[in-house]
């Protein structure tokens, strides 16, 4: 039988505590000797011991869809736990209800109970909460956001960030004469956040953004910006347009209306920085055949859906697989046997680690670096162009 920790009535100040530290432990001791804190500030473990895990989960909000969410966490993180040998990891889990306020004192909780790492949040502001409340104690925080925004001291972040994807398409499209880029994108904060991510991934890159062009967030705004998109393309010598839309958003209706105007391949390269294939309703756009986009490696997410469904008997959360990986990670470092296995040096080694998206490790920033693979649309199917890594030696990442 599963538990969920919920907040005590009773919960020491938060305000005792320090301000964040720079430090990351990826897992904590479980029910015996707390220990401390080792010689750089990150709380210390014992190897030899059951490591407690706190998973955060949003479960018990309004929001819909957070309690399937929260299950899918917890379940793709005791599969995980299942796969480890010769380390014993103590998983609790805490519902935050998807809330900052929340999310802080159950982190406390947690850390009281003997947690030495919490695993989660999903959400950036309980991520940056839960964060400041345990760092303190040396404790540190895989969040699963994509947010590059919220990472940093002692919050790392473990989902597929835009600066990742943006990256990889860039690389792909300048090695194949397709790198004089017009970039397409909303005005929303979500919008200026993946604009940044291109801009930064050309001049990591050396592709070459050529023109820019953003849209008001509604179907009207996209037509009404339409002439201005085709003028742009015709006259900016750009081989390629890239979308920062996802399929849930202004991608399809880019799609059908672009190619309407005679802005369309093979003239112009279509990719974009979201998962096309998701949903698979996408794939069937007349638009976005051959197309680009990125996407974690398909044949190890493929296994581990294919296992997700046979042991719980339904398909998983698109993001339930970074609980898994976060558990991966963390039973990776602890089989180095040291006490400071959760060190910063030792969390973001060169050579990362292996999840059911693929091969990841983390930056000293608390950012993250992941293996994608690139991939078109062609005849309603995903084709892999690129593979994924398996590991970064070689990658130039």
């Amino acid at each position: 039988m599963r538990a969920i920790f919920r907040p005590r009535r009773t919960l020491q100040s938060l305000t005792r505590r320090g301000a964040l530290i720079g430090l990351l432990a990826l897992a904590a001791c479980g029910p015996v000797n707390l220990g401390g804190l080792s010689g750089g500030g990150t709380a210390s473990i014992d190897p030899e011991a059951p490591v407690s895990v706190a998973l955060l989960v949003p479960a018990g909000s309004a929001t819909q869809g957070n309690d399937i969410l929260a299950s899918n966490l917890e379940n793709a993180a005791r599969l995980a736990v299942g796969d480890l040998t010769g380390v014993q990891i103590d998983l609790r889990v805490y519902s935050t209800q998807g809330d900052p306020a929340i999310a802080a004192q159950v982190a406390r909780q947690a850390v009281d109970e003997g947690a030495r790492i919490i695993l989660g949040p999903v959400h950036g502001a309980e991520a940056t909460a839960v964060g400041t409340a345990v760092a303190g104690d040396g404790i540190n925080v895989l969040a699963f956001s994509n947010n590059p925004a919220i990472a940093g001291n002692n919050v790392f972040v473990l989902g597929l960030t835009p600066d990742n994807a943006a990256r990889r398409i860039l690389t792909y499209a300048n090695a194949n004469d397709r790198g004089q880029v017009m970039v397409i994108g909303e005005r929303t904060t979500g919008g200026e956040l993946m604009l940044a991510a291109v801009n930064r991934a050309a001049a990591e890159t050396g592709a070459q953004i050529v023109a820019t062009e953003t849209y008001e967030f509604s179907q009207q705004g996209i037509v009404n910006a339409l002439p201005q998109l085709a003028s742009t393309a015709r006259s900016s010598g750009a081989r390629s347009i890239l979308f920062t839309a996802d399929s849930a958003g202004a991608l399809p209706v880019l799609a059908q209306l672009l190619p309407d105007n005679r802005i369309a391949p093979p003239q112009f390269q279509f990719m974009g920085v979201t998962q096309w294939n998701v949903p698979p309703a996408t794939l069937q756009l007349r638009g976005l055949q051959e197309g680009w986009f990125t996407l974690p490696d398909p044949a190890v997410t493929g296994q581990f859906e294919s296992r997700y469904e046979a042991a719980y008997g339904a398909a998983p959360h698109p993001i339930a697989g970074l609980a898994y990986d976060g558990i991966a990670a963390i039973g990776a470092l602890l089989g180095t046997g040291s006490p400071d296995a959760f060190s910063r040096a030792s969390l973001t080694q060169g050579s990362g680690f292996v999840g059911v998206n693929g091969v990841f490790r983390f930056l000293p920033d608390g950012t993250n670096q992941r293996g994608l693979a690139v991939a078109a649309i062609r005849d309603n199917a995903v084709v892999i162009l690129d593979p994924a890594p398996r590991s970064f030696a070689g990658t130039g990442l």
